[in-house]
């Protein structure tokens, strides 16, 4: 099982070397030349932006580490899609705007909370436990954001915009579900072996370190673009 959990470990490191949250030039290319309502293609896109969106996929691997009971699961994974909906549709349809490295730094941060949570950090360290319902919708609400400045960079076409974000979102949600599906089954075979508690702070730790990584490299972005 150590193999196992070195995997998980290092998968948790890969956005240091991948961009989380970036949109692929081809992409980009099709998303402002598009002309009307292409449900289809717009669904795929989101679906293949949250499977390959590390930063949420990160955040959600930690929100759902010691959920045992799927309603506990779908409660909390709701809640982070209800956040996420909301600022991807009223960022690009409501021209809700904020700096992408600040939004995208506080995306890393959600990483580094999550982990210092389920290592017990808040308790341990501050006193405190914050209310964790609150915190997943509040970083969803920056997750989606974070994806909204990113398509507010292109010159999106006005024509069958409304079908075309809603579809996007609609894609989104599919590819979380797609993604945490595969997650839940690697944990659930995990927590069946002695490993997994043995190994759970090694995880987390990584986890936190993955978002340190996040926030350092948007972080300085931001200063070199002022």
């Amino acid at each position: 099982m150590r193999k196992l959990a070195v995997f998980i470990v290092l998968a948790m490191l890969l956005p240091a070397v991948a961009g989380a949250h970036g949109v692929a030039r081809d992409d980009a290319v099709f998303v402002q030349n598009t002309k009307g309502a292409a449900i289809g293609p717009f669904m795929y896109l989101g679906a293949k932006h949250m499977v390959t969106g590390y930063d949420h996929l990160l955040f959600l691997v930690g929100v759902i580490f010691f959920l045992y009971r799927l309603r506990d699961v779908v409660l909390y994974v709701s809640l982070f899609t209800l956040g996420h909906s909301v600022t991807l549709l009223s960022g690009v349809l409501g021209g809700l705007q904020a700096n992408p490295y600040i939004i995208d730094a506080i995306i890393g941060l959600s990483v580094v909370y999550k982990g210092f949570e389920n290592v017990g950090g808040f308790q341990r360290f501050l006193g405190f436990q914050p209310n964790t319902r609150w915190a997943v919708l509040i970083f969803g609400l920056f997750h989606g954001f974070g994806l909204a400045t990113k398509l507010q960079e292109f010159a999106l076409p006005q024509e069958g915009l409304v079908s075309n974000i809603v579809s996007f979102n609609v894609g989104v949600e599919i590819g979380q579900m797609l993604a945490l599906t595969g997650v839940l089954i690697a944990l659930s075979y995990w927590r069946t072996t002695q490993g997994y508690l043995r190994h759970a702070f090694l995880t987390n730790t990584a986890l936190m370190a993955a978002g340190f990584v996040l926030m350092g490299h948007q972080l300085a972005g931001y200063f070199t673009s002022i």
